[in-house]
């Protein structure tokens, strides 16, 4: 990315904010959840269920019925471990560019599940804008660990 200066950063500055941002709202859907709730009860898996059972495509409801119905547990960790995860490789452009490919496809089941709910289509939808950019403009060239360790060069 060139290093030309825009409003008070240069564009790879500009895109490691975009990747800090995102980052962020990963940790901020890990952090707000109820985890007594989510581990103890797998409320959250519980939740998706209920959501999944009453999909207008068949796939999705088959997909639920074979992969997570069958492990509430180990799919609730699995949901919280992506997120802290993502939010910390992220934010800290630790693999970024394997954590932003992840950060689309963990968004896309989110975004397939919820289909008919527009408010959280939104929040998918910017997720996955904002790590399609971030991977577009090489978001990890610097404030990066990356970047400080010299991968993706």
């Amino acid at each position: 990315m060139s290093t030309t200066t825009t409003t008070w950063l240069t564009a790879a500055q500009w895109a490691a904010v975009l990747r800090i941002g995102l980052g962020l709202w990963w940790l901020e859907s890990f952090r707000h959840k109820n985890l007594t709730a989510w581990i103890k009860r797998q409320a959250g898996i519980n939740w998706a269920a209920d959501i999944a059972g009453k999909h207008r495509f068949a796939v999705v409801r088959t997909g639920f019925d074979s992969v997570v119905r069958p492990h509430p547990k180990t799919m609730t960790w699995v949901v919280l471990m992506a997120e802290l995860s993502l939010g910390l490789g992220i934010t800290l452009g630790f693999l970024t560019p394997i954590a932003l490919f992840a950060s689309i496809a963990l968004n896309l089941l989110y975004f397939v599940l919820m289909i008919h709910d527009w408010a959280e289509q939104g929040q998918n939808l910017m997720m996955i804008l904002a790590a399609v950019v971030a991977l577009g403009l090489h978001g990890w060239q610097v404030w990066s660990l990356d970047h400080a360790i010299g991968l993706f060069q």
